[in-house]
């Protein structure tokens, strides 16, 4: 547990770095990137798409909020409104792609365009690969919230965004995605192909001022990591960091936002993937 926690604690020492020396640098602040803008925020009714909600209508954005649970969504766009902002809820099943189009038709309806979309709304699902062969549907049903929802979302309002040549796109993706997750695979590999995507979307849309972020998370402590008993005591962001982060983002519009550790083991991946083969199979066998 203490080789997890110390991970853990230099991925997120890695992400707050980087995050600083971008403040640093900006020359703008959260008010002058969101006011007046128009934010779709998925997965808003808790944890970090909650709290970047209402940093975003505390900073003069419009921010439509959409999850599964109409009442916590209710709470959150009055919590947002008491503090002076601007928000609607959309709930929505992101599962039900029927229901997931008619709400993104009411949301042209209602407000015309999104000029930022975060896709923050996903499922996370451990489970091996001794413990999967009867399990396909697992995978399909991480791909249908965590990569189609996600597509979905990305089709309806980059015509949009495209139009107007203004637009911004945020995937919150994992950390995994970079150094990889052994017991993780169904989970990481539909944020992969999110990841994919948008490689090629951005280089289609690169010339028309439509940014497309990724956001490699670490832990953060939510409800979605609540089953695993590993991480009860791990190390982790607060829903507070990790709602910072999305806004951060929003602020600078990089292309990706990793910590350095992560980027750095990316590029050993790729050069040496024997190596960081054997490293996360001692990493999965220690039970992280």
């Amino acid at each position: 547990m203490q080789d997890i926690n110390g991970l853990i604690h230099k991925i997120k020492h890695g992400l707050d770095t980087q995050v600083s020396i971008a403040r640093l640098r900006r020359n703008r602040t959260l008010a002058e990137a969101a006011t007046g803008r128009t934010v779709l925020i998925t997965g808003a009714s808790s944890g970090i798409g909650r709290v970047a909600a209402a940093q975003l209508g505390a900073a003069g954005a419009t921010v439509l909020l959409v999850a599964r649970r109409a009442d916590e969504l209710e709470q959150a766009v009055a919590d947002i409104e008491a503090a002076g902002g601007r928000a609607a809820a959309y709930p929505c099943d992101l599962n039900d792609f029927d229901a997931l189009d008619a709400m993104t038709a009411t949301v042209l309806a209602d407000h015309g365009h999104v000029d930022i979309l975060v896709n923050n709304a996903g499922r996370s699902i451990r489970r091996p690969l001794d413990q999967s062969y009867d399990r396909f549907h697992d995978y399909e049903r991480t791909m249908r919230l965590n990569y189609f929802a996600a597509v979905r979302l990305i089709l309806a309002f980059a015509p949009g965004m495209r139009d107007r040549r203004d637009g911004h796109i945020i995937n919150i993706l994992s950390l995994a995605n970079l150094y990889g997750g052994p017991g993780y695979a169904a989970y990481v590999a539909s944020k992969a192909a999110l990841d994919s995507l948008s490689t090629s979307l951005q280089a289609e849309t690169h010339t028309e001022n439509v940014r497309f972020t990724s956001i490699y998370l670490p832990l953060v402590r939510t409800p979605m990591i609540a089953p695993n008993a590993v991480y009860q005591n791990a190390d982790a962001l607060t829903a507070e960091e990790g709602g910072q982060i999305i806004c951060d983002a929003i602020i600078d519009r990089p292309r990706r936002l990793a910590p350095v550790m992560g980027r750095v083991t990316a590029l050993i991946d790729s050069v040496l993937p024997e190596r960081a083969d054997s490293i996360r199979s001692a990493r999965f066998r220690r039970g992280m």
